[in-house]
């Protein structure tokens, strides 16, 4: 259960990494698991995850909820709509190749963009939900 987590949120982690749209908007591959201490804004957070069984008859499966954080700075909503809509376009329904496991599908589920209690950082949160099989 934990392997296919894994290899989901690697190989989500290099895709964004990848994409020339999400890296033009954070000015950099600014996606990372654990943001550096001085990290500038904007960039992007592999969040949480929440896994479940999605056995059927004899196959094996599991259902992954996977959060990703957009952080801006930019003086408004725009950049951190920017920066979801850009995560939605990379992800929904992406061909992603895992190791030891097969991707069934990945789809956005739900997308919250506010504003912090600092008053300056905008959130996104982008939820999606994949369907991983053992390989």
């Amino acid at each position: 259960m934990i392997a296919a987590s894994t290899a989901l949120r690697a190989a989500i982690h290099h895709a964004l990494a990848a994409d020339a749209p999400l890296t033009t908007i954070l000015g950099g591959a600014k996606v990372y698991d654990e943001p550096p201490r001085a990290a500038a804004f904007p960039y992007v957070t592999l969040g949480e995850t929440r896994i479940a069984d999605f056995s059927a008859g004899g196959d094996q499966g599991e259902e992954h909820q996977l959060t990703l954080h957009a952080w801006s700075r930019q003086g408004g909503h725009k950049e951190a709509h920017e920066i979801a809509g850009a995560l939605l376009q990379a992800l929904d329904d992406a061909p992603l190749a895992l190791a030891d496991h097969t991707l069934v599908n990945l789809r956005f589920a739900v997308a919250d963009i506010r504003r912090e209690a600092d008053g300056r950082t905008y959130h996104a949160l982008v939820r999606f939900r994949a369907v991983t099989e053992p390989a």
